[in-house]
């Protein structure tokens, strides 16, 4: 039989597939007139820049034309999942019976995808057979949640699910961190730290606990951030040319895509390397 991105239900599943979507997060997300866009769109309204074949007419130049924004953003794998799954291939655009009811689900699709990828993060990394088997329980929990018919996702409450799976992470994350390696604490690496335009090159952070931090523009050319907590961090503008991400812990691709690499820049296997990295002023 074969294994789709749509049925492993795995992290291979977690991330966009906008061949197999009809464009929902171009059509269900509201956005604002900001440095990430140029313009406002209310959520339920097609972007101008969605084709009738649900592609983005302007995918090529979206930083040049001001819609930052849409290439950090990864739905996880939900615009697939609720396009093909949830309604069974029914688009809004044939079906306006539909509209409200998809693009209420789209949203909380996506929240329980981002989860189940934290969650098989964690399965992934953990050698701890207790809370092994506690994350695949949870992880399998949230998965049937998925499945659901579109009213049940729909009112599904997210924040519950993300509150019982949180102390789990954490617990799953310190296990594999263990003490950390740095000889020298540096009291600006905690949970929560705000670190914008920090320059963090000499730091040691592998085995850091950097949870929720902001490192909004913060400098981490050539860092390692092996084993490296990182789940919720902002590295919008993060300088990580030539930094090592590959065993960081709990990272996604909006993540990735928000900072600004070089080819240096090492990656997780089956992260995509943003194009705009090739044009980076600032490495």
């Amino acid at each position: 039989m074969s294994r789709t991105r749509l049925e492993l239900g795995r992290r291979e599943d977690l991330g966009g597939d906008c061949a197999s979507c009809f464009g929902l997060c171009c059509v269900a997300l509201a956005f604002s007139r900001s440095s990430d866009f140029p313009v406002d769109k209310p959520a339920g309204e097609p972007c101008v820049n969605l084709g009738d074949d649900n592609s983005c007419v302007i995918h090529a130049r979206l930083r040049p034309s001001g819609y930052r924004g849409c290439t950090v953003f990864d739905c996880f794998g939900a615009g697939q999942k609720v396009s093909l799954q949830t309604f069974a291939g029914e688009s809004w655009r044939t079906d306006a019976g539909l509209r409200g009811e998809m693009f209420a689900v789209f949203p909380v699709m996506r929240r329980l995808h981002e989860l189940l990828w934290y969650l098989d993060c964690a399965i992934a990394f953990t050698t701890d057979d207790a809370i092994g088997a506690a994350l695949a329980q949870q992880f399998e929990s949230v998965r049937r949640l998925t499945a659901g018919e579109p009213a049940a996702v729909r009112d599904i409450d997210t924040d519950v699910l993300y509150d019982e799976a949180r102390p789990l992470l954490v617990r799953a994350s310190a296990a594999h961190r263990g003490t950390g390696t740095g000889s020298r604490p540096d009291r600006r690496i905690r949970p929560g730290a705000d670190l914008v335009g920090a320059d963090l090159r000499r730091a040691d952070l592998r085995a850091a606990d950097l949870r929720g931090a902001l490192l909004i523009a913060a400098d981490l050319r050539g860092v390692d951030l092996s084993r490296c907590d990182l789940l919720g961090v902002d590295l919008r503008d993060a300088n990580v040319g030539g930094a090592d991400l590959t065993a960081a812990l709990f990272l996604t691709q909006p993540q990735v895509s928000a900072a600004i690499g070089d080819a240096a820049t090492l990656l997780p296997e089956g992260f995509d390397r943003p194009a705009h990295w090739e044009r980076n002023p600032l490495i």
